[in-house]
């Protein structure tokens, strides 16, 4: 696997530049013309890390892969909210960019950041296999384990509106500020005393190594803190018209994950959010069933709607009716002025 970096990137030693597995060498050796695979990532460690993790399954089915990263304007601005810059598809519009006039066959998102009204040119073909889909609550020495061991005025950090409001709704006497940054920098302000804690996804720090940065974290309920749709998941895209990529990427697709994720989309579709809107949504497919947990926030924390379902498992299409239906349940009890709200007021005043 070879690495190209945009701009200029520091990595570990685990990401740096290296030759391609023996396996998918043999093949580039034995076929001087095969086609190489540009995997698109954004250039923080995580996300370099998460196309990493793809780029080996792609080696390992024989595939001659190549990193190239650039930087997104999520990463390129960082002292405005989300909201602020754009909101939805800030962290992917670019490598979707790189997709569709040729500079790349595959890029890699984490699935929470990709809208739910992608290009009709491109397809999520692949979703690897979920990580905890958790959020956790990090503070210096891991010093308070859990929402409600907050001091009162303690400062939290998040850039997630979604966790302002879910926080705002367990402890409306603390103080909630907008975090930006990579999850390393994120870490390294609460260690730093910027914060006296931040609300983070527990994938992304386990992922890059720094959960013993913080003793472990407090791992939060997911009826408490529910997590965004697809948070976890990893996804591969790539073009509609690109049948010999499409097949290589069916290959390393994790049906389960798959399904739980098409899932919360659904909901979050039906509900009408996107990526910014404070909703979250987790189903987790379990042995003959599935269960989903819902919630729909004001940025303030002053109301939520919640609930929950339990289904037998049947096909995705019954599954993303269910889902659809829970969300139409949640904007007749409330949940659709909460939506239309956030939209006119948070959203407009950007």
């Amino acid at each position: 696997m070879h690495l190209s970096l945009g701009r200029s990137e520091v990595l570990s030693s685990s990401l740096r530049p290296r030759a391609a597995t023996g396996r998918a060498r043999a093949a580039a050796e034995r076929d001087p013309d095969m086609r190489t695979i540009r995997i698109a990532t954004r250039g923080s460690r995580l996300a370099l890390i998460q196309a990493r993790a793809v780029a080996t399954k792609l080696e390992a089915l024989g595939s001659t892969v190549e990193v190239v990263s650039v930087t997104t304007r999520g990463d390129r601005v960082t002292d405005r909210s989300i909201a602020q810059i754009g909101g939805d598809g800030v962290f992917v519009k670019e490598l979707e960019a790189m997709l569709l006039d040729g500079r790349a066959e595959v890029a890699v998102h984490s699935m929470k950041d990709l809208p739910t009204d992608s290009p009709p040119e491109l397809r999520n073909a692949a979703v690897l296999e979920r990580e905890d889909p958790r959020d956790v609550l990090i503070s210096r020495d891991n010093m308070f384990p859990g929402l409600d061991a907050l001091l009162p005025a303690a400062v939290v950090g998040t850039s997630s509106l979604r966790r302002q409001g879910l926080v705002l709704a367990a402890r409306p006497d603390v103080e909630v500020r907008d975090i930006r940054g990579n999850v390393d920098t994120r870490v390294r302000k609460v260690l730093e005393g910027e914060f006296d804690a931040a609300v983070l996804a527990l994938a992304g720090l386990r992922r890059a190594g720094l959960l013993e940065t913080v003793g472990g974290g407090a791992t939060l309920a997911l009826d408490v803190m529910t997590p965004p749709a697809g948070q976890g998941a990893i996804c591969a895209q790539c073009r509609a018209d690109d049948a010999e990529t499409l097949s290589m990427l069916k290959r390393i697709d994790h049906a389960q994950t798959a399904l739980e994720v098409a899932i919360e989309r659904a909901f979050l579709r039906r509900m009408g959010g996107g990526c910014l809107v404070p909703i979250g949504v987790n189903a987790a497919v379990r042995g003959s069933g599935y269960a989903i947990e819902a919630v729909v926030a004001a940025v303030d924390g002053s109301t939520c709607v919640r609930r929950s379902a339990r289904h037998a498992l049947g096909d995705e299409e019954s599954a993303v009716a269910a889902a659809e239906i829970l969300a139409d349940e949640m904007l007749a009890a409330g949940g659709r002025e909460l939506v239309d709200n956030f939209r006119s007021t948070v959203v407009k005043g950007t």
